[in-house]
């Protein structure tokens, strides 16, 4: 500037004059650095130093045509991952003299012109925390943002959510940011950057922008990561953010993901919504079908499906009538039918020598080891080799026969077997079952009772067999009959809110002259049954039950089971614990803490809260030394916690690890039933290594619950290398009644209904967590937590709670007659495609199969044909094919 006096000079001497100057100053100082620079480049950086002068020239034209130029410029160029474009890089000394001069500038549409330039400027320039590029956005024109590109876009909308929250901090006026938000996120699902524009919206708190800027083409994605991120949200945002899904799902008629989401956030006002929303029926029956897994009791109503054969037909498939029939139709495709006896499990040969000699004796610890594995074997098969055999065998041995090879309450459990191998199949099952309910053995009529909860277990029928046989006996004298008939009520029941078995078992609850563990499972049962109700009566009841226990009750074991009742009553549902947790702070000192850690860990199981998983590391990591009990059940919380997602869950198993290492005795011996809880029916190999050497530690309550631990990460799938190691572990504890019991209830998981079945509460792509599987699960594990007194003393017959979280780990395609229908499908490795460009493969690593196929955890099943077209986007468990209209053959 210096050179030319007189600013009002024409162009041609302005031409001229300025060239020289910028030439000399760089001469002294970039002698190297103008080698480098080629005589294109420089060309442009003279060319936009005449830009930055022109710009600050009196007259208007001319300041037009230069910003005009300068904006072109930067426009056109294009920048690669690692550099800047070449304009930016070129004005970087400009930057603070043309800031200057806007200063100075009146307001006009130049100013706003050059205030859009500055705010591309800034993306290279300004100071960190400055959010200078947002400023001048904000002074600049309103034009279209998104014609300066990408990086400038993300780079606005990082600084647009730090600005939000400032100013939400000092309570100014937030439309113009805004406005902005709209642009932005309009430009943005535009370009496939959903999750970008999502991620926009929870900053400035406003996701219900995001259901107007969604299409038919990225509403998928959108929600996709929606909902994944919502595991990571703090509450209430979470929720909200499944709301949104829901509504956009609603929006697009997507149907089956919107009552997926509806499950997740357990809102039956929305499940109806999703009912009544189609007339189509085909569609009615597929929700049904994912209601049933899910294990929600669901009533349907004339909304629903007017039509009275429809509705029959409807919830029919809600009641699970379907179920066995479906899972033998599996069973006959795989070719399992065949019964197995425990002698083909346990595969005594391919042990070396000095076990099978133990193991020809007939002792009654043995036979009721083989009743459970002969149980979890043949689950739902409806024959096997020692319960169902045929009374016209030669040797005149009625299946009698085996049931009085076992001792007492050993007979309980051989009577409730038989439950368990006709499991799901009400009619046949209760046939065989009721000669034993007029036995003279108080045992075998007790085991029964059990059984007929087992066989309806997850069945709900309209004439409620199970109420109607279970009532008469829960009051009879003997405490054993009742203890059947009561916890055959919860298996039969749970989840269903049953209001007539709470009537009759809150009388037991509050009268005191109850034997203890009658009230225990009276607790347990009430549990199951309104599990994740926060039902306040009976919150009250439970409470009641023990504030009156006496100091010598409370040492009892079996006194514990009544905070995890009280815990089911929560589970899952969070901050509506906190009244409860607040009374239990007043119990007797031997039992407050073990209450408030189990009310914490079942209020939060499956919500992956990293807060309480802190929380509850921090009760372990003390050192007590009296006998607290306390720490087991916290260790078993953080597992409950941390097992909603993936990433929660490998951080658990690291964190158990320390707790071993560093951990006190009784958290050592809750740590492997975590690892149980956390892996269950998914063999992880670091999770299965750990195991086996826990399986030969020193302290008996360990080794045991490693034994059983390994059963249920291997639990359904067969997996040859657990069943090696246990048939390893009954060579070397064969000496050990105890381990060799554990051992081989192990065993029988391990090959859960010949492999067909999980014990996995997840599904629906791991997304669902099924809230009475889970109840099961905790039920069980937190009766292992004493092996010694509960599982091997006498109420072994606890570990059929497992029945609620067995499920056929099946993909079965209807046609719409709901007749099966093989089609093929590929079987892979599911992999995670959050948020990720264009259309990954939602699959890696498949196999092709014709349906009905097993599906192992961790994988998904896609159709393999565009012939069908599934109702639901998620293939597992029964899903409905309909024809493709638009299908041609082409041969």
């Amino acid at each position: 500037m210096a050179v030319d006096p007189t600013p009002d000079s024409s162009a041609s001497a302005d031409q001229a004059g300025p060239k020289p100057p910028s030439k000399d100053p760089k001469k002294k100082k970039d002698e190297k650095k103008e080698d480098d620079v080629s005589d294109e480049d420089l060309a442009l950086k003279q060319q936009l130093e005449l830009y930055v002068e022109r710009v600050q020239d009196a007259d208007p034209a001319v300041q037009k045509f230069a910003l005009e130029s300068m904006r072109k410029e930067i426009r056109t160029a294009t920048s690669s991952m690692t550099s800047v474009p070449k304009p930016l890089k070129f004005l970087r000394p400009h930057y603070g003299t043309l800031k200057a001069y806007f200063d100075t500038l009146p307001e006009s549409d130049l100013k706003k012109y050059l205030a859009d330039v500055l705010s591309v400027l800034a993306l290279t320039m300004s100071a960190e925390g400055e959010r200078e590029s947002l400023k001048y956005r904000l002074l600049g024109s309103e034009g279209d943002i998104g014609s300066w590109g990408h990086e400038y876009v993300r780079n606005l909308a990082g600084e647009i959510s730090q600005e939000f929250a400032k100013r939400q901090y000092d309570d100014m006026p937030i439309d113009a940011l805004m406005e902005l938000v709209q642009q932005i996120v309009a430009f943005h699902m535009k370009h496939n950057a959903e999750p970008e524009a999502v991620d926009l919206l929870m900053e400035v708190e406003d996701l219900d922008l995001l259901i107007e800027h969604v299409d038919a083409t990225n509403y998928k994605r959108a929600c996709l990561y929606l909902t994944s991120s919502s595991s990571y949200l703090p509450s209430p945002d979470d929720v909200l953010a499944l709301d949104i899904a829901y509504t956009i799902y609603m929006k697009f008629e997507d149907y089956a993901s919107a009552l997926r989401i509806a499950l997740f956030i357990d809102n039956i006002q929305y499940v109806k919504q999703v009912y009544t929303s189609t007339e189509d029926l085909l569609l009615k029956k597929q929700f049904s079908y994912i209601i049933a897994h899910h294990g929600l009791a669901l009533e349907l109503d004339d909304n629903i499906a007017a039509d009275d054969d429809d509705r029959e037909v409807l919830q029919d498939i809600v009641n699970n009538a379907k179920l066995s029939e479906g899972y033998l139709t599996l069973a006959r495709d795989v070719e399992v039918m065949e019964p197995k006896s425990p002698e083909d499990i346990y595969k005594v040969h391919l042990i070396d020598g000095r076990a099978s000699a133990s193991s020809s004796l007939d002792s009654a610890r043995q036979n009721l080891a083989a009743t459970f594995v002969n149980a979890f074997v043949n689950a739902g098969f409806g024959q096997d080799k020692l319960m169902t055999v045929a009374s016209e065998s030669s040797s005149g041995g009625s299946s009698g026969s085996w049931l009085f090879k076992n001792k007492e309450h050993g007979k309980a459990s051989a009577a409730a077997s038989l439950g368990m191998i006709l499991l799901w199949d009400v009619d046949s099952g209760l046939a065989q079952i009721d000669k034993y309910l007029h036995s003279n053995d108080n045992h075998v009529v007790a085991g029964a009772l059990l059984g007929v909860g087992i066989v309806n277990c997850g069945v709900k029928n309209d004439c409620d067999p199970a109420l109607a046989l279970l009532m008469d006996f829960i009051n009879k004298e003997d405490s054993v009959i009742r203890i059947g008939a009561i916890l055959g009520l919860g298996i039969a029941y749970a989840g269903s809110h049953k209001d007539e078995v709470r009537v009759r078992l809150s009388l037991i609850m509050g009268d005191p002259t109850m034997p203890l563990e009658v009230l225990v499972f009276s607790a347990i049962t009430l549990g199951l049954v309104y599990v994740g109700s926060c039902n306040e009566e009976i919150a009250q009841s439970i409470i009641f039950a023990l504030m009156d226990r006496s100091e010598t009750e409370l040492n009892e074991p079996l006194t514990r089971l009544l905070p995890v009742a009280l815990g089911l009553l929560y589970l899952g549902k969070q901050d509506n614990v906190e009244a409860t947790a607040e009374v239990s702070k007043t119990f007797n000192e031997k039992i407050r803490k073990y209450c408030d850690v189990t009310l914490l860990s079942l209020a939060y199981a499956g919500t992956g809260n990293v807060l309480k998983v802190q929380k509850l590391l921090g009760y372990c990591a003390q050192h007590l030394d009296k006998g607290e009990t306390h720490q087991g059940p916290a260790v078993l919380g953080i597992a409950l916690i941390a097992m909603a997602e993936e990433l929660g869950l490998d951080m658990a198993i690291r964190s158990l690890e320390h707790l071993l290492q560093y951990g006190e005795q009784n958290i050592r011996r809750a740590v492997p039933l975590a690892l149980g809880i956390l892996c269950i029916s998914n063999p992880k190999v670091n999770v299965m290594d750990t195991l086996s050497r826990l399986s030969h530690d020193t302290d008996g309550d360990v080794s045991m619950a490693a034994i059983i631990s390994l059963g249920l990460i291997g639990a359904g799938t067969n997996n040859a290398r657990i069943a090696g190691m246990l048939r390893n572990l009954s060579s070397y504890y064969y000496k050990e009644a105890g381990h060799l019991f554990c051992v081989r209830i192990a065993q029988g998981l391990v090959h859960l209904g010949k492999g067909l079945l999980t014990l996995s509460p997840y599904h629906s792509d791991r997304f669902l967590l099924s809230p009475t599987a889970l109840a099961g699960l905790v039920t069980v594990l937190h009766a292992c937590l004493d092996v010694k007194y509960v599982i091997l003393g006498k109420y072994h017959y606890m570990l059929y709670v497992f029945v609620l979280a067995m499920q056929p780990r099946m993909l079965m395609t209807v046609d719409e007659n709901l007749k099966p229908l093989s089609v093929p499908v590929r079987v892979g490795q599911a992999v995670n495609v959050v948020g990720q460009a264009g259309r990954p493969k939602t699959i890696t690593g498949f196999q092709t199969h014709s349906t009905p196929v097993l599906l192992a955890a961790g994988e998904r099943a896609e159709l393999a044909t565009e012939k069908y077209i599934p109702l639901t986007p998620v293939l597992e468990g029964f899903v409905i094919l309909r024809e493709n209209p638009d299908y041609h053959d082409d041969h």
